[in-house]
């Protein structure tokens, strides 16, 4: 089989477990806490890295923004052999008294995406993989964090989250909003693979702090290491599956 044309790689080349963060600087931030890691590929939004963690192989490999680039890593992953993928995230609470820091692993996602809607009908629930999102509670327990646990959307337009958007999706009792966790769930479940996610508050839509708009400075504690921490959960549950 050829290289993968996107993710450079190809069957042999990765573990058969792998967090896909995003951004591609968290590939580096994930790694640095691990025992040891090397770089396999990079290319476009895509960084690839093996690391050992507690004794677990795995990879870490980026997404990029949104659902397609996700579905784009999901399709080349599995054909190379992966076979769990764990979203490490951030996202924006959609209900009051979600603070920035707080933890949400997902048990579902809405559908406001375009792109598992070329997969499927909307009406099929995007849903992860039972034993990874108990494995990311479990792990958040152990870790001695507190998670929210519950339903988000997905959606594709950043800009375009009106305020018609937010109010149904927190009447809907919807935890947060991101932009990638339903393709991820669909595409995994289609082709028999373990998904889940777990992403950190960075704003609260609902009472009205966004991404960017507070100084680092003014943040809680907790809100200082939230990347940090969610990705220590990921690499505790990772170890255990």
């Amino acid at each position: 089989m050829a290289k993968q044309p996107h993710l450079l790689v190809e069957p042999g080349d990765l573990t058969d477990i792998a967090l896909v963060p995003g951004d591609p600087g968290r590939v580096d931030r994930i790694a640095g806490l691990c025992d040891d890691h090397e770089v396999v590929a990079e290319n476009r939004e895509y960084k690839l890295v093996n690391a050992t963690y507690d004794g677990r192989e795995l990879t870490i490999c980026s997404t990029g923004i949104g659902s397609p680039s996700t579905a784009i890593a999901v399709e080349e992953l599995e054909a190379v052999g992966v076979e769990t993928l764990i979203r490490v995230g951030t996202t924006g609470a959609l209900q009051e008294g979600i603070e920035i820091g707080d933890m949400v692993v997902a048990n579902g996602a809405a559908k406001d995406e375009g792109t598992s809607q070329r997969y499927e009908s909307k009406a099929v629930p995007a849903v992860p993989d039972y034993d990874v999102l108990s494995s990311l509670v479990d792990a958040a327990e152990a870790n001695d964090e507190d998670v929210h646990v519950g339903p988000i959307a997905t959606d594709d337009a950043f800009y375009a989250e009106t305020d018609e958007y937010i109010n149904d999706w927190e009447a809907a009792g919807l935890l947060a909003v991101e932009m990638e966790a339903a393709a991820l769930f669909s595409l995994c479940r289609r082709k028999g693979l373990r998904s889940g996610a777990i992403c950190t508050v960075d704003g609260n839509l609902v009472e009205g702090t966004q991404k960017g708009e507070t100084e680092d400075e003014e943040l809680p504690e907790k809100a200082k290491n939230n990347v940090e921490r969610a990705i220590e959960i990921s690499l505790t549950a990772a170890a255990s599956l």
